[in-house]
């Protein structure tokens, strides 16, 4: 399997996690990334053996390094023999490349152990001085790199079919084919688009993609070439089991006309005054931004009856959230007031998931999501608001009309490093030195198509070229600190 290792040229987690004194938000608290099952395995005062960039030699050789803080899949290290106090020579380090192991690596491989030029002379007796420092001390499972490969299998192939939300009419579906997978997100091309850079970016297991058949079983609008659209020769269609799992629902109480808040999915940062306008099979149903929806209901969104995007009347005020009223709303908005001028009810609170989850995110942790507007960009950003299992994501360096509301268990959002452990690109803040690094060379260059939403805004975003290797940046940062 190629696991490709990238960094983001220009952007160093590590300084900037340092520099602003921030937490990034522990990897198990992402269900869908990989390594969530095994993190809590590594923390503090852990020991690795981890190449030893402080050595002039012209071959790899490594060292023996402890773990002094732990943000997402990075670790700061700090070379054994250095004293609890002397941080000169640390390092930050992504966790799951492969020049990091647990103790006895080396050995087992008939590597030597050297220690860093820095302290050479430090101790006449390097090998008392390690008995000493690793007796009873915690290091990786022996098959730590072998957990690493096995969570970057994704059950979807290539040249996969499946159904996938119209990037152009929200309302509908479309026929969507596996073109790239990188750490379990998907470039899905629009089958019936001859447009090279006609694709949509998403997790497999986003709700926005389904098994082929399935907007003809729950009865969604779905756009294809043919009738016979089921089977193409060439191509596997994706099964049922592939997809992230609905909550089971004995019942679907919602009624068309009911009157709900929810989350405007071409506005994320806006919670609104909805309403279903359709209720469709297993559950699903077509929501309506009140005020702003088209004659025709090609705006309308498709979300599960236990959607955590859906909430009952009253969510927002009871939550201490701005509501979006409709745009043609004057004066201070009541629902009361509202639902006896059209004449319409609120959908009872008892239909919405009222799951409870302990899920740990908190107000100023750092992460790596995924611009919902143009899907194809992740970026850094931080949990500004935690409001039950809800969680409002701002864009580090962006207006804060920019946020998006996301649940906790979503996956469109990652662990500090994600980006750099799979090689996708990672958008840096837009007032880093990065970003002002990069910006003369993107003014020469046009923008590449990606994906956009009904000609909706989008915030202006930099692109950074994968060039270095991890080990490669790792080098770099420290051949500056040792120099």
């Amino acid at each position: 399997m190629d696991r490709r290792e990238y960094s983001c040229a220009g952007f160093d987690w590590g300084k900037y996690l340092v520099d602003d004194n921030n937490e990034a938000a522990p990897v198990h608290l992402f269900p869908h990334a990989q390594m969530a099952d095994h993190w809590s395995e590594i923390e503090k005062g852990v020991k690795v053996e981890v190449l030893n960039l402080d050595c002039p030699v012209p071959t790899k050789v490594y060292w023996i390094a402890q773990v002094i803080k732990v943000s997402g899949y990075k670790a700061l290290l700090r070379y054994e023999g250095f004293g609890d106090s002397d941080s000169r020579c640390d390092f930050w380090c992504n966790l799951c490349t492969h020049d990091v192991h647990a103790v006895g690596w080396c050995a087992t491989i008939g590597k030597p152990l050297v220690p860093p030029k820095t302290i050479q002379f430090k101790y006449s007796n390097w090998k008392s001085f390690l008995v000493q420092r690793l007796t009873g001390a915690k290091t990786l499972p022996n098959d730590f790199q072998q957990r690493v490969v096995e969570s970057m299998n994704c059950p979807f192939l290539m040249n996969m079919r499946l159904e996938v939300m119209d990037k152009t009419q929200i309302s509908r579906m479309r026929v969507g084919i596996v073109e790239e997978i990188i750490g379990g997100r998907l470039r899905l091309h629009y089958e019936d688009s001859d447009e090279p850079n006609d694709d949509f970016w998403c997790h497999s297991r986003s709700p926005v993609i389904h098994h082929i058949g399935w907007s003809e079983k729950v009865g969604h609008r779905i756009l294809v070439a043919s009738k016979d659209y089921k089977v193409i020769p060439g191509f596997k269609n994706s099964k049922p089991e592939l997809f992230a799992p609905t909550k089971p629902i004995k019942v679907c109480g919602f009624k068309v006309g009911m009157k709900l808040e929810a989350i405007d999915p071409l506005n994320l940062s806006c919670i609104c005054v909805a309403t279903v306008r359709k209720v469709l099979k297993n559950g699903y149903l077509m929501i309506g931004i009140d005020g702003s929806e088209a004659m025709n209901g090609t705006d309308w969104f498709s979300y599960h009856c236990a959607s955590p995007s859906i909430f009952p009347v009253s969510f927002c005020e009871v939550n201490d959230i701005q509501l979006t009223p409709p745009k043609d709303h004057k004066g201070t908005f009541l629902w009361e007031r509202y639902l006896e001028d059209t004449n319409t009810e609120a959908a009872p609170a008892h239909l919405f998931n009222d799951e409870v989850i302990s899920h740990g995110f908190m107000p100023g942790m750092k992460l790596e999501a995924v611009d919902l507007m143009e899907p194809r960009l992740l970026c850094v950003a931080t949990v500004a608001r935690v409001v039950g299992r809800l969680l409002r994501v701002h864009f580090d360096g962006w207006e804060n009309e920019y946020d998006q509301w996301v649940d906790s268990q979503s996956s469109d959002i990652y662990p500090v490093g994600w980006c750099e452990l799979v090689g996708y690109e990672l958008q840096p803040p837009a007032n880093s030195q990065a970003a002002a690094d990069t910006q003369a060379i993107i003014k020469k260059k046009s923008k590449p198509k990606g994906q956009s939403f009904l000609g909706k805004k989008k915030r202006k975003r930099l692109s950074i070229n994968k060039k270095s290797l991890i080990s490669q940046t790792i080098v770099s940062q420290m051949s500056e600190d040792v120099g």
